[in-house]
């Protein structure tokens, strides 16, 4: 379902959840931003986190005021301006929590918070999730021992094929590794997950509404092996499984030279580039849709979206924090619903 969002959201959409991530960073301050300011007022969204937390935040005043409405099941909502509406997932000592400091209640909220937003999903209450940056190292500190939201959403569904999507308007990345050493990604590369994540390109893209989508696949080594010259990669594994994905119909080029192909689609030429690994594909999208990115999990049974940036735990709960990404993850969410 599509919809264009007023300045003030009367058009509704299927209602999605939105999880505080870490209560200690800066997730908990731009949610209310971005549920309070411009065009996501009164949007049919509700916040799956602390409720304690969210009061602590609005009687600091550095957020617009709002009012917290407490509910249970998400057909006890109330999507109006003035109105933000909570699925209470209480912290184990609310008054014991440090803004800015890494803490195992923290971390342990946050996955509770994903739990229990994807539960939410799956029976059919929300429609998509989008989630606010949690942190790592907490998140371990819990006992919760996943690499990020990506791989803790594909375990809680069961999705054994999914690749993390990094969105802005002008520039599109999906990845085939993410949170693994730089070794284990040239160990563990193959045809197969490459075709799988074109393939799932393909689909994402064709979601968002393009017909026949043009996909850029990056080479591993520079200038992409420079025909074996700086390693043999792109000949043994990239690209056979581009022809092999070409046979089957898809609009797909590669292997591109990798300090290239982000500015060639960023301009145009392409719609969404294949990243190899983690930094290949986050350093472009992030020099260049740093404040408007967003990240979004391909693969998983529903929709999922989350602001592009971490918990920023030195302006935590400071009034600092740009909600723009967080808005914009909100907004994209509620489109794709």
């Amino acid at each position: 379902m599509r919809f264009i969002l007023s300045r003030r959201c009367t058009v509704r959409s299927n209602p999605i959840a939105i999880t505080m991530g870490d209560p200690a960073g800066i997730g908990p301050e731009i949610i209310i931003k971005s549920l309070t300011e411009g065009e996501l007022v009164g949007a049919p969204a509700v916040v799956v986190g602390c409720l304690k937390t969210l009061q602590k935040i609005l009687d600091l005043n550095i957020t617009p005021q709002v009012k917290l409405n407490a509910i249970v099941q998400v057909s006890e909502a109330q999507f109006s301006p003035g109105i933000i509406n909570v699925i209470d997932e209480p912290l184990a000592d609310p008054h014991a929590l440090i803004p800015g400091k890494l803490q195992a209640q923290a971390g342990d909220l946050a996955y509770r918070c994903i739990k229990r937003a994807t539960e939410l999903a799956i029976a059919g209450d929300v429609y998509a999730i989008a989630t606010a940056p949690l942190n790592k190292e907490a998140l371990h500190m819990a006992g919760h021992m996943y690499p990020g939201h990506t791989e803790l959403l594909a375990k809680l569904t069961n999705s054994r094929d999914y690749a993390m999507v990094l969105y802005t308007e002008r520039l599109k990345v999906i990845h085939i590794t993410t949170h693994i050493s730089l070794r284990k990604f040239l160990d563990t590369l193959n045809q197969d997950r490459i075709k799988t994540v074109i393939e799932m390109a393909d689909t994402f893209l064709k979601r968002v509404g393009l017909t026949n989508p043009r996909i850029a696949v990056a080479g591993v080594n520079p200038h992409a092996g420079e025909n074996g010259l700086f390693g043999d990669e792109e000949i043994e594994i990239v690209s056979p499984a581009v022809e092999a994905m070409k046979a089957k119909g898809f609009n797909v080029l590669g292997p591109c030279p990798p300090d290239t192909v982000y500015l060639q689609a960023h301009e145009g030429q392409y719609d969404m580039v294949v990243a190899m690994y983690h930094d290949q594909g986050h350093i472009p999208l992030k020099l260049l849709g740093f404040y408007d990115g967003v990240n979004i999990t391909a693969g998983l049974p529903f929709i999922r979206t989350s602001a592009d940036h971490g918990t920023a735990f030195d302006i935590a709960w400071s009034g600092k924090a740009n909600a723009d990404s967080m808005a914009t993850s909100i907004k994209l969410a509620m489109q794709l619903a």
